[in-house]
């Protein structure tokens, strides 16, 4: 079992402050592999007061120091990068080859991307040709918590140091828990890098002591978070005591339309989309709304789909899905299949209890159900497992009003050859990102929600804004 029960503060691996240990969990095997240290206020306050002595000169570093030690940043996870998906797949049970091309490679491309748009920002210019002694300066926020997820640990990891270093802000990073090796291996790379001492810093902790101390810290400038709504709005809560400024990254349910016209992939892409990373993804399309005169041969296609989609070892190669993250969030998955059935959806695949011959480690079944309405609770529920929802619908308008029925509004996708078609739904979804015939999200597109799954935007130049306060200087010369 790994001993990580150091904490990175001040450029230093330190011993805490706290002894309150917790094991880290292998989904697959329910096994310890790991033992950490939940940070105390007496390690924030530590961790807090590093940063914000190293505010004082990292905020005044010019764009090439920083540009200088990211682009050594990422020489270095490269490195790293067969480490950081070891750790994914141990924490988290993230299959070795997804690990490897999306857990640890989505973290090297926003490092990429971060250095690219900060190479070309300007962090002071004048407001423009009709004032020009009027100047606008791009400052940074000052000391950061970042508080993220197990479910894309490195990818939002990445999302939140990377723009923070490159704004010149300090930070505190609280990583999840259950899910905290692949950003103790980030740390080791910062440290090898020699960032100035302060300007980034690791405390391990649960949300209810360390994340609480956190947010609600005097000494904390921002708060960037990704992770479910009911947390979000807690730390909301916090920030608002000393309006401290606040990035949130929350839910999602979002809706697949599939129009008639659909291309032939559509159904199973989509499936795939959802059941991908085991279900746990804020942006998965969990409802599939299909068009009445292709709905019958949407739901054969589904269940022959889902029977043959496989589910195994997470250190195996191959296209299969892991495990979910722990036993809490398997029981929620169970409760909400069987609530699905209970609420008399039909159960195409899947279904409660463990697949064929996984008895050991979280394994859920990959699930579809049919003739959904959007009142159950399988429809509203963010239920972050590999559950699939399918709502038949009539028109065009039909579609779009079931789509935006609900409290998120963090993706949804659309499925038709018809450009004009898409161009009219897409302005009508109400979500922060619209995904077409399997096009994707650009790895610099902003990324982030309406209503219940957030506030700001995270990846390319808005999410570096998200760590930078405009100033207005009149009289310039």
């Amino acid at each position: 079992m790994l001993d990580k029960k150091n904490f990175y503060i001040n450029g230093a691996w330190v011993k805490p402050k706290s002894s309150e240990e917790i094991k880290v969990i292998d989904p697959a095997t329910e096994e310890n592999c790991a033992v950490i240290t939940l940070g105390n206020k007496a390690d924030v306050d530590i961790a807090v007061n590093a940063a914000k002595d190293a505010y004082e000169s990292w905020a005044f570093s010019s764009k090439e120091e920083r540009i200088e030690l990211l682009e050594k940043l990422y020489e270095n996870y490269k490195k790293r990068w067969a480490d950081i998906a070891e750790a994914i797949t141990l924490e988290m049970g993230a299959p070795k080859d997804f690990a490897t091309k999306l857990q640890a490679g989505t973290g090297a491309s926003h490092i990429k991307s971060f250095i690219r748009y900060l190479k070309n920002f300007e962090f002071e210019k004048p407001l423009g040709e009709h004032a020009p002694n009027q100047r606008l300066i791009y400052e940074p926020k000052g000391v950061c918590a970042l508080i993220t997820p197990w479910n894309w640990p490195m990818n939002q990891v990445c999302l939140k140091v990377m723009p923070a270093i490159a704004a010149g802000c300090t930070m505190v990073l609280k990583p999840s828990e259950l899910a905290p090796l692949s950003s103790m291996i980030l740390a080791e790379i910062i440290d090898d890098v020699k960032f100035p001492k302060g300007v980034f810093n690791l405390v391990n902790g649960d949300g209810a002591t360390t994340g609480d101390a956190l947010t609600s810290h005097p000494d904390i400038n921002m708060i960037s978070f990704t992770g479910s709504t009911r947390a979000g709005a807690l730390i909301s809560q916090n920030a608002a005591k000393d309006f401290k400024r606040v990035s949130l990254e929350l839910g999602g349910k979002g809706a697949n339309i599939i129009f008639k016209d659909a291309d032939p992939e559509a159904i199973e892409r989509g499936a795939l989309r959802c059941f991908r990373n085991s279900g746990q993804s804020c942006n998965a399309p969990t409802r599939m709304l299909v068009e009445k005169s292709m709905y019958d041969e949407a739901i054969e296609r589904l269940k022959k789909y889902t029977e043959n989609f496989e589910v195994g070892d997470p250190k195996k190669e191959g296209e299969h899905i892991g495990p979910v993250i722990s036993e809490t969030q398997y029981n929620k998955i169970q409760t909400l299949i069987q609530k699905g059935i209970d609420e008399g959806a039909k159960l195409v695949a899947g279904g409660t209890g463990k697949p064929d011959g996984l008895d050991k480690g979280y394994f859920v079944k990959p699930t579809v159900f049919a003739d959904v309405n959007n009142d159950m609770d399988v429809a509203r529920t963010e239920i972050f497992g590999p559950v699939l929802s399918v709502i038949p619908f009539e028109t065009e308008e039909e579609a779009i009003k079931i789509a935006n029925d609900t409290a998120y509004g963090l993706t949804n996708y659309i499925q038709t050859q018809d450009s004009v078609k898409v161009q009219r739904v897409a302005r009508k979804l109400r979500s922060g990102m619209v995904d077409v015939n399997g096009a994707g999200i650009a790895v610099d597109a902003p990324f982030g929600g309406f209503k219940h799954s957030g506030i700001g935007r995270e990846a390319g130049e808005h999410g570096l804004e998200e760590f930078l306060e405009v100033k207005a200087v009149g009289g310039w010369s």
